[in-house]
């Protein structure tokens, strides 16, 4: 559990420097707010539709080192130092007869505002940041403002069902949608109230869950921000949260519970099966679509678990095959794409019970939308569910959700009009949203908007080759360096990214780099010079 943990805890803003702009980004702003007021008193909101404010405070905050307490699942504090004074403003909405209280969060930094606006989005079932993405922004001259929706924190789903035991849909709303609209109203509001002007430029900021709720922004609410960093998107909710169950069931159903090292020997031999396709000695998989390694190849190869000698089986072999094929409907069907060949098996976490048996452990996500929002029990054996009733419940899911989180509609010609950029980036080797449902929904808005040049313009997206989800620590390959840097030239100079800078420090203490190529280039090595050297490579058309 935790290093399944850890996974996760990639798609939380603790790292700031991974995810904001340096200084110099910060600063390339054309306006100064030395000659205009600043309060951090007396601010008043006005209710954004459908609303009703039910309070307004405001505190001024000191320079120093900002402390982050521990939100479950995590028990480490966190500290980020060097955060200028700031205003912390924060606006409690309500939606009248509804009873929820969704808190708006909004921090302005006293001196360095840059005229920019950043709204953060939320982790797994957590809507919004907790501090750390708040920080960053201030130290890099954003007023920054999240939401917490009226939910709960990431792991946590009591809100999800209502006193009769029914998913409450008001809710569910909040998290789903309207109140990231809402907040960057109101964020705007207290912005212009403060510094007595308004925000110049606005971006939303999100992975994950957060790169979803930037993807619902530009599908709904098109005139929000200028520009969306929307990183391993969350999109396809109702059916990849589903999907990201697959492996238990395969497990569960073969009888089969391969431990963490016969999946990491299984992941350690395609990478090396299929490494030379790019043409770089890398240790990466470029294009886990292309990697036809078969599992079946290991069976009979003994390897070291724990200090016990382990032989991979046909068993373990056809448990792999299958999750990498990904869900299927008993008839064979294909519903979804499964784990990618190189990443983590996360997914098909295991524990031993009480009598030393392995059992499967599930991704606490997935394993609550199951239980909670489909199963309406959120203690129900998950482990009971066949072949066939997975293919139910996937087909439940996209029937009861897709309308409500789906964030899969490809119509973005109001974002388009609106003078809006869409940046997103997506980890080849991410373990927990594979990343072709991302590039799915790209291709679905090329084919209704009218080619790729044409979304090119507005939309760009960029796949990172052994990138594992939000850039966590599992990752082997380079990790963009600056994305939102690159999104903020983007609409305020109208410099479109052509590739994304990404580096990562390998286990030799060493230094590799890669421009990252706009989809569907890709980066292919010249044949000669250094491998872990960005000038080494090309982007390209893909081999197919």
């Amino acid at each position: 559990m935790k290093r399944l943990l850890i996974s996760f805890a990639a798609g939380v803003p603790l790292v700031v420097a991974a995810c904001l702009p340096g200084a110099a980004t910060a600063s390339a702003s054309s306006t100064s707010s030395a000659a205009t007021p600043f309060t951090c008193s007396s601010i008043s909101v006005n209710a954004p539709s459908g609303t009703a404010v039910e309070s307004v405070t405001a505190v001024r905050r000191e320079a120093g080192t900002v402390t982050i307490q521990p939100v479950p699942p995590f028990t480490e504090v966190v500290k980020i130092p060097d955060v200028p004074a700031y205003c912390e403003v924060t606006v409690t909405l309500t939606h009248p007869g509804v009873g929820d209280h969704a808190k708006v969060r909004v921090w302005l930094p006293e001196t360095g505002w840059t005229g920019r606006f950043q709204a953060l989005g939320g982790s797994a079932f957590a809507a919004g940041d907790y501090g750390a993405g708040l920080a960053g922004a201030v130290k890099s001259g954003y007023a920054a403002a999240t939401t917490d929706a009226g939910v709960s924190t990431y792991l946590d789903t009591g809100w999800a069902l209502d006193s009769d035991g029914k998913v409450d849909t008001a809710l569910l709303k909040n998290f789903a949608d309207r109140s990231q609209h809402e907040m960057a109203v109101v964020g705007k509001q207290v912005v212009d109230e403060v510094y007595g002007r308004p925000v110049s430029y606005s971006y939303w900021n999100g992975c994950s869950t957060g790169g979803r709720q930037g993807y619902m922004e530009a599908q709904r609410h098109p005139d929000d921000f200028d520009g969306i960093l929307a990183t391993a998107p969350a999109i396809n909710w109702d059916e990849f949260e589903v999907a990201t169950l697959w492996p238990q069931v395969v497990m569960n159903e073969e009888k089969t519970f391969p431990s963490p090292c016969k999946f990491n020997a299984f992941n350690e031999a395609a990478v090396k099966a299929c490494d030379p396709l790019d043409g770089a000695p890398d240790g990466l998989i470029d294009d886990p679509a292309r990697c036809a390694f078969d599992p079946r190849r290991l069976i009979g190869k003994s390897v070291e678990c724990e200090g016990e000698q382990e032989t991979i089986t046909a068993a373990d072999a056809a448990v792999v095959r299958k999750i990498w094929a990904g869900p299927r409907t008993p008839s064979g069907k294909k519903l979804w794409a499964g784990i990618p060949i190189g990443a983590g098996f996360d997914l098909a976490g295991t524990r031993l019970d009480d009598n030393g048996e392995r059992v499967g452990a599930p991704f606490p996500v997935p394993a609550a939308w199951v239980a909670t929002f489909l199963k309406r029990q959120p203690a129900y054996d998950l482990s009971t569910i066949t072949y066939a009733e997975f293919a139910k419940l996937f087909e439940q899911s996209q029937t009861e959700y897709d309308a409500i989180i789906g964030t899969d509609d490809p119509g973005l010609s109001a974002f388009r009009g609106s003078g809006g950029k869409l940046l997103t980036w997506h980890g080849q080797a991410d373990q927990l949203i594979p990343a072709q449902g991302t590039v799915d929904y790209r291709r679905r808005v090329e084919l209704a908007m009218g080619g790729a040049r044409r979304v090119d313009d507005f939309y760009r997206l960029f796949l990172a080759p052994g990138v594992a989800h939000c850039a966590g620590e599992t990752s082997t390959g380079p990790k963009p360096a600056d994305a939102l840097g690159a999104l903020t030239a983007w609409v305020e100079q109208g410099k479109a990214p052509q590739t994304l800078k990404a580096a990562i420090t390998d286990s030799s203490g060493k230094t590799v780099t890669r421009e990252l190529c706009r989809y569907p280039l890709v980066s292919r090595y010249s044949g000669h010079g250094d491998p872990a050297d960005a000038g080494s490579y090309d982007c390209a058309p893909a081999r197919h």
